[in-house]
């Protein structure tokens, strides 16, 4: 059996991923937006590609993917976590929140009313491009959830960790720290 060196497969073999992941998969049972999906999942699917891939929640984005850009940004038991750094399976018996499922549906209308952070940030024209957009929006509803923040400065350094690369912070900050300062927001 001749061994190539980059794939230490034979070389009269060709890797067959789909059968190594539909031979490991395990079901996952995760509550997003409020509804509860059994999913089948290899165990080292992260949250992120579970929501993007096998939910099609495409609303959270993958950036970096390794956790230092915040593109990812998802609440869980509405704490904000980089969904790239955590296993889906790990996230089972969660209350799952992404960027799709924090505007509410009006009963009365048929119609979606938006999150007060989601309003804000049209308001404040607090994106570009938008890539980055769920993530910031995810975050600082995670962020004022933790009741940390009382000034601009503070919000500033809780978002840290959630990159523009169009360079719109000061409108982020602006729509965050008028939601702040008008409400505090739950999801």
């Amino acid at each position: 059996m001749n061994l190539t060196l980059g794939t230490l497969l034979p070389t009269n073999e060709s890797p067959s991923l789909p059968a190594i992941q539909t031979a490991t998969r395990q079901p996952v049972t995760l509550t997003v937006n409020g509804v509860k999906t059994e999913l089948q999942l290899a165990p080292w699917t992260s949250l992120l590609d579970a929501l993007r891939e096998y939910m099609h929640l495409t609303g959270t984005k993958k950036g970096c993917d390794h956790g230092q850009c915040g593109a990812c940004t998802v609440l869980v038991n509405n704490k904000r976590i980089n969904a790239c750094l955590t296993l889906a399976i790990m996230q089972e018996d969660t209350q799952i929140t992404t960027i799709e499922g924090l505007s509410s549906l009006d009963q009365t209308s048929s119609s979606s009313k938006l999150h007060p952070l989601q309003r804000a940030f049209i308001d404040h024209d607090a994106f570009q491009c938008g890539y980055c957009t769920p993530g910031q929006i995810c975050s600082a509803v995670g962020l004022l959830n933790e009741g940390h923040a009382k000034t601009a400065d503070d919000v500033r350094e809780l978002m840290s960790g959630n990159i523009c690369r169009c360079g719109a912070y000061p409108g982020i900050v602006a729509a965050i720290t008028s939601v702040m300062d008008s409400q505090p927001t739950t999801v």
